[in-house]
């Protein structure tokens, strides 16, 4: 069973930065492709970034690169979300997801592919 639990989110000023965590179980370092995605009200759950199992491969999206940094720290089985320079239309509520593979550099942009999501974080960046 795979369990994936977000943390660190809250109310932060334009410019801000904050840090999200996901503690992971069930679903783990070398076996487990992870990616964070975020979904604001009334609009489509979106890719934010991915990092592969090996932790050597990551991808963003173009909204938040140079922003961002996805990290994973598979001794202790979490995944993180460095944030900098936070604006407005961050905010959103930001979803850990994970998906099992054999491939040790597999990373995906597509909600699809991803079988076990937490329950989500909010972040809300006032201006």
């Amino acid at each position: 069973q795979v369990q994936l639990v977000e943390s660190g989110g809250g109310l932060v000023q334009a410019g801000g930065s904050l840090r999200l965590s996901c503690a992971a179980s069930g679903c783990t370092g070398s076996n487990c492709a992870m990616g964070w995605f975020r979904q604001a009200p009334e609009k489509e759950r979106e890719f934010v970034a991915a990092i592969s199992s090996s932790g050597t491969i990551t991808t963003y999206a173009d909204s938040v690169k140079g922003r961002f940094t996805i990290s994973r720290d598979n001794a202790k089985n979490s995944l993180y979300l460095q944030m900098y320079s936070l604006k407005p239309e961050d905010t959103a509520v930001y979803y850990c997801a994970a998906k099992s593979v054999h491939n040790m550099f597999y990373t995906s942009s597509s909600v699809r592919p991803y079988n076990y999501w937490g329950q989500g974080t909010e972040v809300t960046v006032s201006s």
